[in-house]
């Protein structure tokens, strides 16, 4: 076997193993065609399942079940036939599909014992199939098998390049005879096989009305010796190998034979060739593909001459094989077929994909069949034309082997050519995919069809029957005639200026929209051909086709008999008759009959045009038409519509080139990108100056959402829906419908009503079930009444991410992937196995063999052609990633070098930039989709491995942060082996987790319990705050002096880990269905996502794990309480972030119990455990907790996310109502700073030392909080100047600020605020930067000190635009609505804030964010509110309502409510007004609201007096005065306390106004909208601070004399 194996790696083997012996050994003549007369036994296997099974598994929606199991399952049973048929001496000839034939070749004399031979070898053929095994996995696979024998023709045909071989005679028709009467596990005998065989040996059935006979079994004697029996024929067997040599072929054993190499390759394909030299597997080219199938078949007059039909074959053959190179097919089979010969042509196998390759097999199905039918020996003609996806590899034994195609599209295809003879046919999928018109063909009648089920309706083909087809050139565009245009309103608003500018000027004009396919271009034509009707405008449209560039004039015969009125005319002579009427003064009658051509009219023939050359007859034809126009041009105005304008020939482009220097036109088309380089007045024209040439992008997300509204029929898609359209598709309309087809294909669309998410209950499963509207838009487009609410989403267990792509866009990246070198292509697919984005060392380290230079060249070639996007930083991807989609301008193509490509200055310096890129992603998701479905399952997981090794390495936070987890302490409390850390790594992970370095763990610790000597007791609380904030002014002092040296040099790259390093790794270990790594990693994803403000993706990748966890938990072997509670630690950090308490309580319980940390569950264990927690707390601050030794790296972990539930949990119970709620939250608050003491963590220890003065100010306990805010200032004051250090003290600044501004010490939060403002700017995190600028902006608000407050926008606004920061653009609008509702000026107008919400409300971030979104929709309601604009107001107000039940303990949640309270006072206000019946019950409760919101603990103090009031407004508008005067008072005591002049102002304006007796306009505060001064105003002078005082909202008072 060895020596097998050795000559296997030969290259005459390999391509041996394609070949059967018959032409391995053949002597053949050089004459094409060549013949050789034999006489022989046949046999011919059909094995019926697999066609079926091939549809099952190409219509599979997961990626992980194709090809690779259907070759597994195909070669299982065909190597296991071929291999019986070998031993026994066979030779297969051909695999034709799912159906082999094979040949014994021997003396005539031989056959009686060679046909008993063959069907004892037919009878073991059907053992193999006869067993449980195929049941157990749900297969149905049988075999038919008729046998023949005789005389056998072999014909050996071709050219210089490519041979063929078939073999015909009586004896082929009498296998595919025989075959044909077979049923299921019968094996067949033809008459003649019947004569010659040895009867005595074979039992047969007689068939009724046939001569054919039914083996039902071999009666060999008891005495025969079957095994002699067989030796002795094998004797006569030429090339049957001894049993010495081991070996199934002889072949295997073939020495390398320069001559003989040369000639077999003529008869293997040039792909199979490639991938031989190349040395690929054999499964490297097994895959489900769409293509498109041609079947010629052809019938002889004279049949049974071989030389006849030989030389026929030939001839055919010659042209078949000259018309399918030129668009890339490939002859992959030839055979005898029911009394023809047939050729299986196949467009699109690996490598050969090209664009419109319907089109090409189309076309090159026309000529063939032209041709043939012209060949004097061929009397009938058949093709059958399908498209599809169907298992394009190498099927049979490792010794002998094809590559064929299998799939329900051959059938179709077959069948239509043997059941429409004398006709060219093509399926449904190929009329519609083709870019041929209409007029090509014809639908002919259906009919039933052996082994179709359903073949669809069934067109032939027709070819170009006239040069010009009249009404059949209108502009066509998908979908119904009410088909909105969306996403498109830039290029419609360019064809507007364009048309008013050709309106007024009488100039020519040309407007161009170029695109790929799918963008939309005919769709904006049709839209186009709408607005542009006009009484004095002549509009004409036209569609091409690509047959249209290979007719001469022909864009200018159908403009013209447009303009004519020739285009409706049914006859000829109704045509002619325009014509006279319209050309008579322009033209002599004897030149009449120059248009007989153009326009199929039959004028007489004059002498002097007879006489006139080509050339001259089209310049009188040209000046004629250019006359037409000039008279036409004067009575109206011509508009041109062009769509596929490349197709428009050169004739006409010429045309087209004088006609606008000449009349005035105003042309629009749309085109693609040109194959070939456009002619010269092609490219004179898109050079124009006045030329206006758009390039098409990508629509935005929001119209991707719309348009799958639309097309569902819904106003409503779930958000994963939505993401996976908005990603898959990338923005291009067409994309976004194929990919709703195939979801609807495979039933994972539901539909139902949508649900009140008031009514609806809250749990895990549907937290962030939210549903993505469409815009108001599209409400134009349904009709209201007979819309139902109804809204989309995904069927249960739906994975998008692995759904397998629609075959149309797998065409699409197949096309772009086959135009690549070898080369470019495997690294295409390496890519793909990372993702969609990787880092390029990363991809060095996976490719095979490959240089630096040779992957940066080949990036830079894959750059240029679209495929790759490059970044040098993780920054770089996220703003791309984050912008939105646009399209360019253009007056020059960009592809009008086309096939040019870059020159080589551009491609080096394109070089130059992409060596210096650290990131490389794919443009299409599609792509790294295709390409990851190419690999093998062994060789992916492979990959995968190899990916995961060089990830894993640096899967931790990044080092800006010390390179630890994102989960404290994660890997050391669970058992996962990092790859590839040395005992150095081991140690930097293990400090990275220490709260001091190394060195410093012998240093004095802190005596807690010891007076702080920074505050001693006799200083005054003035002289506290000094200090304090000469502590932080003296640390921003030495912060900027040793920059280089105490600060980090570079920003925090987290999230950049997250996207190229986290995500790929657990995808990488889920592939290799390494789950407990997988989980892992899918927590400290979830972590991280907590860490960036994203809970929506922090739910979705915990999801992940939670399934993940599901699985592992069924094994047995798998025990980790650990993971399980810091999964319902993320869950319920993810709970409490939404709002929904009682699930995170119920989970943060959970985690704790699972952490091992008992919890109080009734109130006797609450006041014991009260009791336990006290002493503790007591002991840790009267003792040196740092003395005792450090706890464990496991225990930490558990400390840590103990620290987390505590810290949640306190503030969840502070916010009920509940008595003994109280004593649970002080419990809480207190283990939190025991839990954090005991981890003598100094940063866990200040977060908890704040905490717990938080919750102390809460409750009121004046000494215990500001004993705990000084602990907290105390121990930083302690802390050396580096590191981490640094980052602790500007976060007790940030913190200290914060709370300062909850609990209205707005001066003192001011303070605080920009110290922390300088701290973190210099410490470039642009999280803990956005939250400082945040709360600063609100207390500089409040304060009214308004140019600082513009100051910290500004810087807000340069933080969002650098690091495309979504929260910190929000928050920055929102103080811009409160400029305009509460300071009386504009720093923002209105509709820029508006603009970004309605882009904006459906980002994640935002969208599952407490508070800020809230606060921007309350705004926009007051803001229509106070403008009495209800109906707005209702939209808005009910956005914010939505959102309010997601109560949680932030100042944004609380911003928004207290916002959203004063937009219930307005509508209620309007309720009044209207004298409606529910207005005092509703003032009655708003009362009770506002007074419920003041009384609870976590509202904020800096609240109260907009609560206050808003209440005394209430009051006001309910006729209590008394209560009102109450209310005003408490208002403006609190508002002076806290020195809120902003709200001092406007109780002054509101006291002074409720109390006189001037009246209010109407209108008054849009009268004062419309004059509200800008920033830029106050700034220059030109208006006062005093001025803008005047500007606040009066409410409307006196509205009823007696309002109940």
């Amino acid at each position: 076997m060895n020596t097998q194996q050795k000559s296997q790696d030969n290259a005459i083997v390999r391509i041996a193993a394609h070949l059967p012996d018959l032409i391995v050994y053949g002597n053949f003549s050089p004459e094409r065609p060549s013949m050789d007369y034999f006489d022989g036994v046949l046999m011919f296997v059909d094995i019926s399942g697999f066609t079926a099974m091939m549809e099952k598994f190409s219509t599979a929606m997961y990626m992980d079940r194709g090809a690779e199991q259907l070759v597994d399952i195909l070669n299982h049973y065909i190597s296991a036939i071929v291999e019986k048929v070998l031993l026994f001496g066979g030779d297969i000839l051909k695999f034709a599909g799912d159906a082999l034939l094979a040949l014994w070749k021997v003396e005539r004399k031989q056959l009686k014992n060679i046909i008993t031979v063959v069907v004892k070898c037919s009878l073991e053929i059907h053992g193999l199939f006869d067993n449980k095994e195929m049941e157990e996995e749900g297969l149905d696979i049988r075999v038919k098998i008729g046998l023949s024998a005789g005389h056998i023709t072999l014909v050996v045909f071709g050219d210089e390049r490519r041979n063929h071989f078939l073999v015909t005679g009586q004896a082929v028709d009498d296998v595919r005879l025989a075959q044909n009467l077979a049923q299921m596990n019968d094996v067949i005998l033809s008459p003649n096989c019947w004569q010659l065989c040895d009867r005595n040996m074979v039992e047969i059935e007689r068939i009724p009305d046939q001569r054919v006979v039914k083996v039902k079994f071999l009666k060999l004697p008891s005495t025969f010796n079957f095994d002699e029996f067989f030796k002795k024929c094998m004797a006569f067997m030429n090339y049957y190998p001894s049993s010495q040599l081991k070996t199934l072929r002889l072949s295997c054993l073939l020495e390398s034979n320069t001559e003989l190499e040369e000639s077999l390759q003529k008869y293997v394909m040039e792909s199979i060739l490639k991938q031989i030299d190349d040395r690929q597997l054999r499964g490297y080219l097994s895959e489900l593909r769409p293509v498109t199938i041609v079947f010629v078949n052809l019938l002889f007059k004279d049949q049974n001459k071989v030389e006849v039909v030989g030389s026929a074959i030939q001839d055919a053959c010659e042209h078949i094989t000259s018309v399918l190179q030129a668009f890339r097919g490939q002859i992959n089979k030839v055979f005898m077929f029911d009394k023809g010969c047939s050729f299986l042509c196949v467009f699109g196998f690996p490598g050969e994909k090209e664009p419109n390759e319907v089109t090409h097999a189309l076309e090159s199905a026309v000529d063939i069949f032209d041709f043939c039918s012209k060949v004097p020996k061929i009397h009938t003609v058949s093709v059958g034309v399908a498209s599809g996806t169907v298992f394009c590899g190498i099927i049979g034994h490792t010794v002998r082997h094809e590559y064929t195609v299998i799939g329900q599209k051959v059938n179709i295809a077959a069948r239509m050519m043997m059941y429409y003879p004398g006709i060219v046919t093509c399926d449904s999928v190929t009329y519609n995919s083709s870019s041929l018109p209409a007029y090509f063909f014809k639908e002919v009648p259906k009919k039933v069809m052996k082994g179709v089920a359903d073949s669809g309706p069934v067109y032939q083909c027709l070819g170009l029957n006239e040069e010009v087809v009249f009404g059949m050139a209108n502009l066509r565009a998908k979908g119904n005639e009410g088909y909105p245009l969306l996403g498109r309103d830039k290029e419609i608003k360019y064809f507007m200026d364009n048309m008013k500018r050709f309106l007024i000027s009488g100039c020519s004009r040309v407007l161009i929209y170029e695109g790929t396919a799918g963008y939309g271009k005919s769709q904006i034509l049709k839209e186009i051909e709408y607005l542009a009707q006009g009484e004095r405008h002549r509009t004409v449209a036209i569609a091409l086709t690509k047959i249209s560039f290979h007719q001469n004039f022909y864009t200018i015969q159908i403009f013209m008999a447009n303009v004519l009125g020739l285009d409706t005319c049914k006859h000829y002579k109704e045509r002619q008759s325009n014509i006279q009427n319209k050309v008579k003064r322009l033209m002599d009658e004897k030149f009449y009959c120059l248009l007989n051509d153009i326009f199929h009219v039959q004028f007489p023939t004059s002498r002097e045009i007879s006489r006139m050359n080509a050339l001259r007859k089209q310049k009188q034809v040209e000046k004629l038409f250019m006359k037409i126009l000039e008279k036409t041009s004067r009575r109206q105005r011509i508009i041109l519509i062009i769509d596929k304008a490349q197709f428009v020939d050169k004739t006409s482009w010429a045309f087209l080139e004088k006609l606008i220097q000449t009349v005035p036109i105003f042309i629009i088309m749309s085109l693609s990108p040109f194959m070939e380089d456009p002619c010269a007045a092609a490219n004179t024209i898109m050079k124009n100056r006045n030329t206006t040439y758009v390039t098409l992008g990508a629509v935005l997300p929001k119209d991707i959402r719309n348009k799958a509204c639309f097309d569902l029929n819904v106003t409503g898609i779930s958000r994963e829906l939505d993401m996976y359209l908005v990603e898959v598709s990338c923005g291009i309309p067409s994309y976004c419908q194929e990919l709703l087809l195939n979801l609807d294909h495979h039933k994972v669309l539901l539909f139902r009503a949508r649900e009140s998410e008031e009514k609806s209950t809250v749990t895990w499963n549907n937290m962030f079930k939210s549903f993505v509207k469409s815009t108001d838009e599209l409400k134009i487009y349904f009709n209201v009444e007979e819309r139902n609410d109804v809204v989309c989403t995904l069927a249960s267990g739906v994975r998008l991410k692995n759904l397998s792509l629609p075959t149309s866009l797998k065409e699409v990246s197949l096309i772009q992937l086959d135009s690549m070198s070898l080369s470019h292509q495997m690294l295409v697919r390496c890519a793909a196995i990372t993702g969609l984005t990787c880092t390029t060392e990363m991809l060095f380290e996976i490719l095979p063999c490959w240089d630096v230079k040779m992957m940066i060249e080949a990036l830079t070639t894959l750059v240029e052609a679209d495929v790759f996007v490059c970044f040098q930083n993780g920054k770089d991807l996220r703003l791309a990633q984050q912008q939105d989609a646009s399209f360019e301008i253009h007056h020059r193509s960009l592809s009008l070098n086309p096939g040019k490509g870059m020159d080589d200055k551009g491609f080096q310096e394109l070089y130059n930039k992409v060596i210096q890129c650290h990131i490389i992603r794919f443009c299409r998701p599609m792509m790294q989709k295709t390409a990851y479905e190419l690999w093998l399952k062994d060789e992916k997981k492979a990959m995968h491995l190899k990916c995961a090794h060089f990830l894993e390495e640096n899967a931790h936070r990044c080092g800006r942060c010390r390179g630890a987890n994102f989960i404290p302490y994660h890997h050391f409390a669970v058992d996962i082996c990092l790859n590839k850390l040395d005992i150095g790594t081991m140690r930097e992970l293990v400090k990275s987790h220490s709260h001091q370095p190394e060195e410093e763990t012998l240093a004095p610790k802190l005596d807690l319990h010891k007076k702080p000597e920074l505050f001693p007791e006799d200083l005054s609380p003035k002289e506290v705050r000094e200090q304090i904030l000469g502590f932080f002014d003296t640390v921003i002092t030495k912060m900027k002096e040793g920059e280089e040296t105490v600060l980090p040099q570079e920003s925090c790259q987290c999230e950049e880990v997250l996207t190229i390093t986290m995500l790929p790794l657990a995808q990488h270990f889920v592939a290799l269905e390494e789950n407990h790594k997988a989980l892992y990693y899918f927590l400290e994803i979830a972590s991280a996502c907590l860490l960036l403000g994203d809970n929506y993706m922090a739910y979705v990748h915990l999801n992940e794990g939670h399934r993940l966890l599901r699985i592992l938990k069924r094994e047995k072997s798998w025990n980790q309480t650990f993971e399980l509670a810091t999964f319902y630690t993320l869950k319920g950090r993810i709970c409490f972030n939404m709002g929904q308490m009682v699930l995170a309580k119920k989970t943060l319980k959970k985690a704790l119990k699972l952490l091992n940390c008992v919890f109080p569950h009734n109130l006797f264990s609450l006041f014991f455990h009260d009791h336990m927690e006290k002493k503790k707390h007591s002991h840790y601050l009267n003792q040196q907790v740092q003395d005792s030794p450090q706890p464990g790296k496991k225990r930490l972990a558990e400390l840590y996310q103990q620290v987390v539930c505590f810290s949640l949990l306190w503030k969840i119970y502070s916010m009920d109502d509940y008595f003994h709620h109280k004593y649970y939250a002080h419990l809480t608050a207190m283990m939190q700073v025991n839990t954090a003491l005991e981890t003598q963590n100094d940063f866990q220890i200040l977060k908890a030392f704040l905490d717990y003065s938080l919750f102390h100010q809460l409750t009121g306990h004046q000494g215990a909080w500001f004993a705990y805010e000084l602990k907290a200032v105390e121990r930083i004051c302690r802390l050396p100047l580096e590191g981490e250090a640094i980052e602790m003290v500007a976060y007790v600044a940030y913190k200290l600020g914060h709370i300062k501004f909850f609990t209205g010490h707005l001066d003192l939060a001011i303070e605080l605020g920009f110290r922390a403002h300088n701290m973190w700017a210099l410490l470039q995190n642009p999280n803990k930067y956005c939250s400082v600028l945040c709360r600063l902006s609100s207390s500089l608000l409040l304060r009214n000190r308004y140019k600082q407050l513009i100051q910290v926008l500004e810087s807000l606004w340069q933080l969002s635009a650098e690091e495309e920061h979504i929260f910190s653009k929000a928050y920055f609008y929102f103080v811009c609505l409160d400029l305009m509702l509460y300071c009386g000026f504009v720093y923002r107008p209105f509709e820029e804030c508006l603009q970004f919400i309605n882009l904006q409300e459906e980002n994640t971030i935002l969208r599952f964010h407490s508070g800020i979104l809230l606060g921007l929709y309350s705004d926009l309601a007051i803001w229509y509110g106070r403008l009495q604009e209800w109906d707005n107001f209702s939209s808005f107000f009910s956005k914010a309502k939505s959102l309010v039940s997601r109560r949680t303990l932030t100042t944004d949640y609380y911003e928004g409510t207290v916002k959203y309270m004063e937009g219930q006072v307005l509508h209620l206000q309007k309720q009044i007004e209207e004298q409606s019946h529910k207005a005092q019950d509703s003032g009655v409760q708003l009362l009770k609201n506002l007074e419920n919101l003041l009384s609870q603990k976590p509202t904020g103090a800096v609240f109260h007096p907009r609560l206050y009031h808003l209440m005394a407004y209430v009051c006001m508008l309910m006729g209590d005065g008394r209560n009102c005067d109450l209310f005003l008072s408490k208002a403006m005591e609190i508002s002076n306390t806290q020195g809120n002049t902003q709200e001092k102002s406007w109780l002054l304006r509101s006291k002074e106004w409720w109390y006189s007796n001037a009246e209010l306009m109407e209108d008054q505060w849009l009268h004062t909208v419309l004059n509200l001064p800008s920033w830029e105003k106050i700034v220059s002078g030109r208006v006062s601070i005093q001025d803008i005082q005047k500007n606040k909202f009066l409410m409307r008072v006196n509205i009823l004399d007696t309002p109940f």
